[in-house]
C-alpha cells in the first residue's frame, strides 16, 4: 500500500516542468487543490491507484497552464461572446448523456468534445472538428480499449467525437465532484457543497472561449452537477438555457453507485459499498433539491423539463418540443442527424449495465421517502 503522501507544491511544479509553461490565469484553484489532497492524504490506497490520482491532478493543472498560454498569445478571445448556450443537467444518470449526444447531433450546434477537452491547444477548425489527427488518434485508442475491454460501453456511452461533460476541463478549477468520485472523501465532498463556484464558471466561459476561436457556434454543455449551481451559473451566463431531465430517482441512484464503483476501483483499489449508497443517495437527492428551489427563486419557466421515458419511447418527438421551448428551429437537417445517432447506437449496444439497491444498502422504500418532495412534484414514471 502507498504511504507518500501528495503535497501540492510538487504536482504544481511537475505540471510547469511537463508543460515548460509557468504562469496560471488565476489561483482559484489552490484552495480546492489543497483540500483535496489533504483529504486523499488520509486513506492508504495502492500505489498504482495512487499514481492515477497523481496523473489526473498534474494533467488537469497542465490544461490549465496550455489555456493560459494559448489565451496570453490571443488575449481578444476573451471579448467574444458565448451567447444562449444550452445547459443540460439532473440527477446524475437521468439521460443527460442521450440528451446530449442528440443535441450534439444536431449540426447547427457546438458542443466541447472528449478529443479537445483533453488537448485543447491548439483548439480545433470546425472543418477538423472530427476528423483532426488529436481527435484521430483518440479514436483508435478507444477502439482497442472497447475491443479489449468491452464490457466498459455498458457503464458510460461517450467517444471521442462524442460532447463529454463539463466535468472534464472545470476539474482544472479543483472545484468539481470529479476528485470526490476518487475515495472516500467526505471533507473535500463537504467543502464543495458549500464553497462558491463562481471561479469555475469564469474558467469554464474562458474554456469555451478558447475552444471556440476557430470553431464557433451555439454551446450545448452538458454536467449534471450544473443542478447544485444554478444561480452561479447564471451569473456568468445569464442568458444560458437551462434544461432539466427527469428519470426515475431510484433507478437513477443505483445506477449512479454502480458507476461511481468503477472509480472506487481505480483510484482506491476497492469498492466500498456502504459510502456508496450513503454518499450516491445523499448527493442524487441533493441534485433535485438544489434545482427545486433555485427553481422557485427564479420562476418555474426559467427551467426547460425533459422526461427520459419521453426521450426513450419518442426521441424525436420529445426533441421537436425541446427545441420549440428553447426557441430553436428543428430542422430537417438536425432530425435526420439524430435519428442517424440514434440508430448508431441503440441503448444495450455493449450489454446491459446491471446493479440493484440492496448492492449499496438501499431500499426502495427508503429512497422514496428521501424524494417525496420530488416525486410528489414531478409525474416521474416508475422504472419498477
Amino acid at each position: 500500500m502507498s504511504s507518500q503522501p501528495l503535497i501540492a507544491a510538487q504536482l504544481i511544479e511537475q505540471a510547469q516542468r511537463d508543460t515548460g509553461l509557468s504562469r496560471f490565469d488565476s489561483d482559484s484553484f489552490r484552495e480546492g487543490l489543497e483540500v483535496l489532497i489533504r483529504d486523499l492524504n488520509r486513506n492508504e490506497r495502492p500505489e498504482p491507484a495512487t499514481e492515477r490520482i497523481k496523473s489526473g491532478i498534474v494533467a488537469a493543472l497542465a490544461s490549465r497552464l496550455k489555456s493560459t498560454a494559448y489565451l496570453d498569445q490571443h488575449p481578444q478571445l476573451l471579448q467574444r461572446p458565448v451567447p444562449r448556450p444550452v445547459f443540460v443537467f439532473g440527477v446524475p444518470r437521468t439521460g443527460t448523456t442521450l440528451l446530449s449526444n442528440l443535441l450534439a447531433a444536431d449540426p447547427a450546434r457546438r458542443s466541447p468534445l472528449s478529443w479537445e477537452i483533453d488537448d485543447p491547444v491548439p483548439p480545433p477548425t470546425s472543418a477538423k472538428l472530427y476528423s483532426d489527427p488529436r481527435a484521430l488518434a483518440r479514436l483508435e485508442m478507444e477502439r482497442k480499449m472497447l475491443a479489449a475491454r468491452p464490457e466498459m460501453g455498458k457503464y458510460y456511452r461517450n467517444s471521442a467525437i462524442y460532447p463529454n461533460e463539463c466535468m472534464f476541463f472545470i476539474n482544472s478549477d479543483f472545484k468539481a465532484l470529479i476528485w470526490e468520485s476518487r475515495g472516500k472523501l467526505r471533507e473535500y465532498r463537504d467543502w464543495l457543497f458549500q464553497a462558491d463556484l463562481t471561479s469555475t464558471y469564469q474558467y469554464h466561459k474562458r474554456f469555451l472561449q478558447l475552444l471556440q476561436a476557430e470553431a464557433p457556434g451555439v454551446w450545448n454543455l452538458k454536467q449534471p452537477s450544473h443542478a447544485l449551481w444554478l444561480e452561479t451559473l447564471l451569473k456568468v451566463y445569464p442568458d444560458a438555457r437551462l434544461v432539466w431531465t427527469h428519470r426515475d430517482p431510484l433507478t437513477a441512484t443505483g445506477s449512479f453507485c454502480s458507476l461511481i464503483s468503477l472509480s472506487h476501483q481505480a483510484f482506491m483499489g476497492r469498492v466500498d459499498t456502504q459510502w456508496l449508497g450513503e454518499n450516491c443517495s445523499y448527493q442524487a437527492v441533493l441534485h433535485a433539491e438544489r434545482i427545486m428551489d433555485a427553481r422557485e427563486r427564479l420562476g418555474e419557466d426559467r427551467v426547460i423539463d425533459v422526461h427520459y421515458a419521453d426521450l426513450m419511447r419518442r426521441p424525436l418527438e420529445t426533441m421537436r418540443q425541446l427545441y420549440q421551448a428553447l426557441g430553436d428551429a428543428f430542422t430537417p437537417q438536425a432530425e435526420a442527424s439524430m435519428k442517424a445517432w440514434l440508430d448508431d447506437n441503440p441503448q444495450d449496444k455493449f450489454g446491459r449495465h446491471e446493479y440493484k439497491l440492496a448492492q449499496y444498502g438501499l431500499t426502495p422504500d427508503g429512497l422514496r421517502g428521501r424524494f417525496e418532495r420530488y416525486l410528489s412534484r414531478y409525474a416521474v414514471e416508475s422504472e419498477g
